[in-house]
């Protein structure tokens, strides 16, 4: 029989009006990766804090036992003294500090009188960062380094805890391709050598089958199955069946591709970096889309795609920026972004905590932020009709909130995400950039904003759309322009489209004419 580091029993949580877990149970077994699965919303973070004791013992009901014991967390300093160590999605570094100061933060590493010892902790640390294959300096500030990287010296700051449990909360969401496959061979080496057990809570259903050896379903509150990831085939539609609670046959929805005439376009538009004048970001970006037309921005990270949609979007990004843009055949000037607004373009960015919404404001006046000219009459707005015009969006996006007046940052974020595209559709936005739409949202939502992108194209609207991941933009758009280094590389239909075609363009620096590019222009 194999041994259980963990078993969660009959956890319920209960919060003013709302169960968010009914007699939840979860079991993971030492030494494995234990994946786990659910929409957003579903209760896994929930089932997580409970277990860190982010949400102290007699808040809930139930027991969680750790090597056999019965634990009574009531902070998470406990759980971390046990060796079970939480890694959240939103990353918990302070930028100014150093990498060897965030690793033992909260855990220094003292010498005579109390005093800290940074010969020791710098030693320490370079010794933690050997461990998790990164190869910096222990002085360097965080700031300085990304997303990647700094997602490994979390684990470091785990690894100098005497972790036994590593916990983590969709660890790749904001990673690229080459970076979210290093984390993911750390987790493999972690647990083959040194026998750290894991949990990941993702919503890349690949990974999960790639890494993890089980995976336990959470639905709307309640545990629905753990599967043996070698199981055999199909295990991805079992996951989703069993997170969505039906079968979804196609990921992405049909939909006629009925294209118009060109609605907006932009010609030799050069960026240069805020801060380093010598630095062009974006070079002589030319692209176009059509009336009821889907088209995507390909390219891996820090290829300029955020930075040329911000730079678009009322010069929100970047200096010294030429180019032209037209909308509807006419040269448009967007110096701000009231001015974009008003020419008809909308951007979401990839950010929607930061920047997209108001996390501390209710669902209603996030909805109307970006038109509130449409409620006001005299300098004043019409709450009623402010009212109104939610609870229209709240059903016809299906956002799943009990009133307008919720406030977002309660919601999930599949349901934020509706929120901002609520926000950008009732701004009568006629080209609408979605950056990174689907970031961090199951596979459930994903089709639902998938399902919202085609009903705006159907009425003539125009979408572009930023992704990082090749099959969202082959099952969604219409065509696919590629960028590598601030250059756009190339340009297809996704009837000729692949993804090693599209890879082979984001990784070359001089844009290439084909025979199949002039066509699909022509």
């Amino acid at each position: 029989m194999p041994k259980h580091i963990l078993e969660m029993r009959k956890i319920t949580k209960t919060f003013p009006g709302v169960k968010a877990l009914s007699d939840v149970e979860l079991s993971v077994i030492d030494g494995e990766i234990h994946g786990i699965c659910g929409e957003n919303g579903a209760g896994k973070s929930t089932l997580m804090k409970v277990l860190s004791g982010v949400y102290p013992f007699g808040t809930y009901e139930g027991d969680i036992v750790f090597d056999d014991e019965v634990q009574k967390f009531h902070s998470i300093p406990d759980s971390e003294a046990k060796g079970i160590v939480i890694i959240h999605q939103e990353l918990a570094l302070i930028p100014y500090l150093s990498v060897a100061e965030n690793i033992f933060l909260g855990n220094e590493r003292r010498g005579r009188g109390g005093m800290i010892d940074w010969n020791e902790t710098n030693q320490q640390a370079r010794k933690l960062l050997d461990r998790v294959g990164l190869d910096e300096n222990p002085m360097t500030p965080v700031m300085q380094l990304g997303v990647g990287k700094q997602q490994l010296i979390e684990i470091a700051k785990a690894l100098s805890k005497d972790v036994r449990l590593l916990i983590l909360d969709e660890p790749t969401s904001a990673l690229n391709d080459d970076d979210s496959e290093h984390l993911l061979g750390l987790l493999r080496t972690l647990k083959e050598e040194q026998g750290i057990t894991s949990i990941m809570i993702s919503h890349k259903l690949n990974e999960i089958a790639e890494i993890c050896d089980r995976t336990t379903i959470i639905r709307d509150g309640h545990t629905i199955e753990t599967i043996d990831i070698d199981a055999g085939t199909g295990i991805q539609d079992r996951i989703i069946r069993g997170m969505v609670g039906r079968d979804i046959t196609n990921r992405y929805p049909k939909r006629d591709h009925v294209v118009g005439e060109e609605i907006f376009r932009v010609e030799d538009w050069t960026v240069h970096h805020p801060t380093q004048p010598g630095r062009i970001v974006v070079d002589n970006a030319s692209f176009n889309v059509r009336k009821g037309e889907v088209v995507g921005i390909a390219g891996v990270m820090g290829a300029g795609r955020t930075e040329l949609a911000m730079s678009l979007f009322g010069r929100a990004y970047g200096r010294d920026i030429t180019g032209r843009m037209y909308m509807r055949g006419e040269e448009i000037e967007t110096h701000d972004v009231a001015a974009a607004i008003k020419h008809g373009l909308a951007y979401a960015t990839e950010d929607r905590k930061r920047y997209g919404l108001n996390l501390i404001d209710d669902v209603r006046h996030n909805i109307s932020a970006a038109a509130l000219f449409k409620l006001a009459k005299r300098g004043w707005v019409n709450q009623n009709k402010e009212i109104k015009v939610a609870e229209e969006y709240r059903g016809s996006m299906n956002i799943k909130t009990p009133t307008v007046m919720q406030t977002v940052g309660n919601l999930s974020g599949g349901n934020q995400q509706k929120v901002v595209l609520s926000k950008w559709i009732y701004s009568d936005a006629e080209v609408l950039i979605l950056d990174e739409p689907t970031r961090g949202i199951d596979v459930g939502a994903k089709y639902e904003i998938y399902t919202i992108v085609n009903r705006l194209v159907a009425a003539g609207k125009a979408v572009v759309i930023i992704s990082s991941e090749l099959p969202e933009l082959l099952g969604t758009c219409d065509r696919i322009y590629t960028l590598a280094f601030g250059v756009v590389t190339g340009e297809m239909s996704v009837a000729d489209a692949t993804q090693e075609k599209l890879m082979t363009l984001m990784t070359q620096e001089k844009a290439s004419t084909t025979t199949m590019d002039k066509e699909v222009r022509a």
